[in-house]
């Protein structure tokens, strides 16, 4: 089965579909968040869920070993926080934070909400297993075709992941770390391409998300001088589960153009 890492001995070794797209010598940003997040899961106390997930990725992170620590920062009865990094050959090249909160009742009253419709592709499409990713863009429909989704229009993600490592099952958090990433996807991918890469990634979650498929619909772009912030809404099969956000930087001179790229080849298939 495809996954993101291999364990072979006290190392975890990059699938296709962790190395970044941009260049092989480097490790995307979404096995990235998936790891920090896979360390930062351990530290949550019973009765608490991950509600904010924040990685900065401010230095490349190389093909190659690192090492992964975790602390609690502050452990309370209502909000627990704690941190992780990401270390290669001598320096911190990521860092995450995560907030923790406890699972109550709702307060009474009714609050403002939008009525959106979340588009879902037919159940059928999606392999619970780990499958290519669908878009759909705009009115049109759903497809695996990534030059018929490379236009100016409003995209949509739809995916289930494979194992982040390999022999693991993917938990839901992890699943949700890794969608925040490809928030720049669904914002920044233009008609000629992507063009932004991630400085940092902030995932926020009323709840885990349900079941084996999640959907990542782009809601804005705001972009100046070569920065763009990215907003999309996160979601599963039951509906809305948290909102991402990305902090982007214009990388025009790696432009990348996914007009003929498979689906197989992006969710590291093999072909």
């Amino acid at each position: 089965m495809v996954s993101f890492f291999v364990e072979r001995g006290n190392q975890l070794v990059a699938e296709r579909l962790a190395i970044s797209p941009w260049t092989p010598t480097q490790l995307s940003g979404t096995g990235v968040c998936g790891l920090l997040a896979r360390e930062l899961e351990g530290r949550c106390p019973d009765g608490f869920v991950p509600a904010r997930l924040t990685v900065d990725l401010y230095q490349p992170v190389a093909n190659g070993e690192f090492d992964i620590r975790s602390v609690v920062v502050r452990q309370g009865p209502r909000i627990t926080v704690a941190d992780a990094s990401l270390r290669q050959d001598g320096q911190e090249r990521a860092r995450a934070s995560v907030v923790f909160l406890p699972v109550g009742e709702e307060p009474p009253g009714q609050v403002w909400s939008p009525e959106e419709e979340l588009p879902m592709p037919a159940e059928v499409c999606v392999s619970p297993d780990g499958s290519p990713p669908l878009f759909k863009t705009g009115d049109r429909d759903w497809t695996g075709d990534f030059e018929a989704s490379q236009n100016a229009e409003r995209k949509i993600l739809w995916q289930s992941l494979p194992p982040l490592v390999a022999g693991e099952p993917i938990t839901s958090f992890q699943r949700a770390a890794i969608f925040g990433d490809s928030t720049n996807l669904v914002c920044h991918w233009g008609s000629e391409g992507a063009g932004y890469i991630n400085a940092d990634v902030t995932v926020t979650l009323s709840r885990l998300p349900i079941g084996d498929e999640l959907g990542l619909r782009a809601d804005n772009t705001i972009a100046s001088a070569g920065i763009s912030i990215g907003s999309a809404t996160l979601y599963d099969r039951t509906g809305p589960v948290g909102t991402c956000v990305v902090t982007t930087l214009a990388n025009a001179r790696r432009h990348i153009d996914f007009a003929g790229t498979t689906s197989a080849e992006l969710a590291g298939e093999p072909l």
